[in-house]
Formats: C-alpha cells, structure tokens, sequence
C-alpha cells in the first residue's frame, strides 16, 4: 500500500471512529432500516455454495437485522487479519480493561487488569462468545472499541456487506448495529476464504479456561455431520441467529438464518437448509436437469404455490446477484456468468478517465470473477470500460473499470448501489 493510501485509509477510519463515538455516523437510510426490523417478520435466510458464491435460496436476505453476536465473526476476521500481517501473536497478553470488564454476559468474568492470551482470547470469542472479551480485543486492536468498529463497518462496505453497520464489537444490543443474512454470507465465506489457517477456531466444540470447560453455543457442531463453523447470536430484539458452514464430499455449503423463535427451531431450520443445498448438489452431479420449487427451501409457513419456482440447475446465480420476487425475497434467476466472457473494450474519449470499483478481494482469482460478474450484469454501463484488478495493496486486490468519464462512473456507481451491489468512483 501506498504512502497515500495508507494516509487515507487512516484518516478514514479515525473520521469513522470519531463519528462512531459521536453517534452521528449512519448507515444509509438507517431509520427506514430499524423500521424494517421491527414491522416485518424478523426470519430471514440465505443458502450459498461457500466455494463459488452461487445463492441457492434465500428470504428477505437483504433485508436489514440485528446480527447480535453473530458481529464478532467480523472481530475475529480483523483479530485473523492482524495475525496473518505479524501485527500480533498468539501468545501475545491482552489486558481487562474496567470497560471490557463491566459488559454484560456472555462474558468471561476477568477482573479489570487480569490478562488473557490472543488464543484465549480467540477461543472466547469463538466459543464461549464472551462480550467483555471482544471488548478487549477491540480496545487491543483498535485503540477504542468505537475506532475498532468503525474499522469493522470499513471492512464490511470493502467486502461488499452494503446492508452492515458496526458500533460495537460484540453484537451486545444496539438499534444502530444492523447487518443481513446476505453479508452475514458474504463475511462467512470471506473468513474461511482468506484465513483458513484459522478457521478451525470457528468449528472448535469445547473451551478449557481456568478450570472450566466451555462447550460451543453452536448445537449443530455437535449434532449435524460435516458442519465445522460459524456462530450463534442472539438478543430479544434480533431472536435468534446462526451461521452454519457444513461441508459434504466437495461442497461446502453456509447458511444463514436469523430471527428465529428458540435455539431449538433455529438449529433445525439451519440443518434442514443444509440438507436440501446438498440434495440439490446430489441431483446435479448425478446429472438430472432439475426445477426446484422455491417451496423446497420455504419454511411451512411461506410455501408458496408451484408457479413460484426456479430452474437452478440451468440458472444459477452468484452472491449478491438476486432479483427480488416480491414480500422481500430473494431467489435466484441470473445466468451464471461466462467465464470466458469477451473483454469489454476501453473508451477512446481523452476525457475518460475515471474508474468505479466494484470490490475488493483477498484472491485475485476472486477480484476477476467479480470483473467477469459485474461486466455481464452490467453492460450498458462497463460496456466502454476496461475491467482489471488493480495490484495487491493493502492485503487487497481491487476490482475496477477504467476509462470512463465522470458522468459515466457517476451513472455506473448510481446503477449498482441501485442493485445493492458495493461501488466507488476513483477519480484521476
């Protein structure tokens, strides 16, 4: 990363931090958010194969929730961040402050000053979901829990979750924090994509800390075969969430839900999410050409009459390219992009030389299927533009079109957030 650039992200995550503190940082339309929470159903959910992306299914997945505790998967994916870079160690000690020390259970019950390793400290928060840890954490990492959470919500809009907004590490009950089914995905499979040296703390089943075993919030760790991660959260605003992440043979599937009634029903509703992905995989690679029902995934309750179906094993579509069926779903009906797509071509205006960037990806690989994605989806807009990934800055590779002129990016960028997909114009 450039001297420049990393002045400005700085900049950017103390202005955030400081806005955070203030309680003046918001997410778009934030009030028309908390709205949506508290007048709709809060159940929504998501399937998605973890290794291309492609949605199976999904319910009001973009719809904004409350992620409760599901929030420290993104502590840990920043906690991963800083070990991967060298900023921190394992064995390193991070001290209780008289803050982390006060937050509410789940929490570990250390004593302001009394210390706790990263790998403990990892586990906690894996585990034990331990409140008064994060809060450590964040205060170790970031200076101030508001600047880490401002970091968070950063690195939330650069992974493309446009729907998240971060005030605390924790996901301890605050009507600012909201997030989705949808970037709760996205951030699941950004984490075991980009740190999967430490993905196994996320599968982990027990924690032994003084004398105390602690067994993992997440049932289906212990009941479910081939599931290995993520996250429990909940609070009485948001119900009851989970993150699941099951693997089969070669596919791996995550599944989202959130807002159920009892861990009870979550759990089973997750597992019977997984059970149908995998169906569906089963069918395919025995190569029957398949429409599935949107009914198959459908919760009793929001069965729907058989004219409501997609073809999935003719057209899938990727994370993040869903078209909305009315009552706030999603399902999916985009073709799957051409991996071998033509080349969009660059303006020859003088003038043209602004960029949009589309995404930013710790794989290259990842960066220029967004490219492929976005140029397909979008080509009245890219259809003058160069598509390319940009050098690894950061721990980042960017996904940009250039050659465009300002009106034009101006235009693209409008179109895509538009479709809720994560834009930015770069100027020259």
């Amino acid at each position: 990363m450039s001297m420049g650039n990393l002045m400005r992200r700085t900049l950017t995550a103390l202005t955030l931090g400081l806005l955070a503190a203030s309680g003046t940082l918001a997410a778009p339309t934030l009030s028309h958010a908390q709205a949506n929470i508290n007048s709709q159903s809060r159940y929504s959910a998501i399937v998605i194969d973890a290794h291309s992306g492609e949605v199976l299914y999904g319910r009001r997945a973009d719809s904004p929730r409350y992620p409760a505790s599901i929030t420290k998967v993104m502590t840990l994916y920043l906690t991963f961040e800083a070990l991967a870079q060298g900023k921190i160690k394992l064995d390193d000690e991070i001290t209780m402050s008289r803050n982390a020390a006060s937050k509410q259970p789940t929490k570990l019950g250390l004593a302001p000053g009394k210390t706790l390793t990263v790998d403990e400290a990892i586990q906690a928060l894996a585990i034990q979901s331990a409140n008064d840890v994060a809060t450590a954490v964040a205060e170790h990492l970031g200076g101030t829990e508001s600047r880490f959470a401002a970091l968070m919500t950063l690195r939330a809009q650069e992974l493309g979750m446009t729907q998240t907004r971060y005030v605390n590490a924790s996901g301890l009950p605050d009507s600012r924090q909201i997030s989705s089914a949808q970037d709760i995905a996205i951030l699941s499979r950004a984490i075991m994509r980009d740190y999967p040296q430490y993905y196994a703390y996320l599968g982990q089943k027990t924690f032994d800390y003084a004398g105390r075993q602690m067994r993992n919030h997440n049932g289906l760790l212990h009941r479910m075969p081939g599931v290995d991660g993520l996250k429990t959260g909940f609070t009485s605003a948001s119900g009851y969430n989970l993150a699941a992440s099951a693997v089969q043979g070669d596919r791996r599937l995550i599944a989202v839900v959130l807002g159920g009634n009892s861990n009870a029903s979550r759990d089973g509703e997750v597992e019977r999410l997984l059970n149908i992905g995998f169906e569906v995989f089963r069918r395919r690679d025995a190569g029957e050409t398949i429409t599935v029902a949107q009914a198959l995934f459908e919760p009793r309750e929001y069965q729907r009459t058989p004219e409501a179906t997609i073809q999935l094993a003719s057209n899938p579509t990727y994370l993040g390219d869903e078209t909305d069926e009315g009552e706030g779903d999603t399902v999916a009906m985009a073709p799957i992009p051409n991996p071998d797509g033509a080349k969009v071509e660059r303006a020859s205006n003088p003038s043209a030389r602004y960029a949009v960037q589309v995404g930013a990806f710790k794989s290259k690989g990842d960066a220029q299927t967004q490219i492929r994605m976005m140029a397909q989806r979008f080509k009245l807009h890219f259809g003058n533009a160069d598509g390319k990934v940009g050098a690894k800055a950061g721990g980042f590779f960017r996904a940009q079109f250039t050659g465009l002129t300002a009106e034009a990016a101006r235009a693209a960028c409008a179109a895509l957030k538009a479709k809720r997909q994560v834009c930015m114009v770069i100027a020259p």
